[in-house]
């Protein structure tokens, strides 16, 4: 596991209104500080990579659809320097994923349904000046391929 990824299998209580899934608690591991709370999407043959933050970590999590999450170490004084991993996340495998500052990521959509993206910061987004160092998702530098793996 890259050094720093901390994950939590989520579970939903499920009664007969409907169900109520807690994704982030003060009292968590995973929980640092809170900057903020926002969602993103990602159609249907999308993919949204590669990007690192300096300073912020990320706490992921799907909340409609699936995603496939990757992550890519390459902090040179990382025990885990040069290291991938793939998460699969969302409706079906209900998990958060803390992404720690310096670790490239990104996902996709997995199947044919939009997905709707919580991510729980502990900074807040400084649109003056963005804590956000981007590459394209097919960049040399992370030797990843985007590709569905048939088996």
């Amino acid at each position: 596991m890259i050094e720093g990824v901390q994950k939590k299998k989520l579970s939903p209580i499920l009664d007969d209104r409907g169900y109520l899934m807690e994704i982030l608690r003060a009292d968590d591991p995973q929980f640092t500080l809170f900057g903020q709370c926002y969602i993103t999407t990602c159609f249907p043959g999308v993919i949204k990579a590669w990007h690192m933050h300096r300073y912020q970590e990320d706490n992921i999590t799907a909340i409609s659809g699936n995603i496939k999450l990757v992550l890519a170490d390459l902090r040179e004084h990382s025990g885990s320097c040069g290291e991938l991993e793939e998460f699969f996340l969302g409706v079906h495998n209900p998990m958060l994923v803390r992404i720690p500052k310096g670790v490239y990521h990104g996902f996709t959509t997995l199947g044919n349904e939009m997905a709707v993206i919580l991510n729980i910061t502990d900074r807040a987004y400084d649109h003056d000046n963005p804590d956000e160092v981007r590459m394209e998702f097919n960049s040399d530098k992370i030797p990843y391929k985007w590709t569905v793996k048939n088996r």
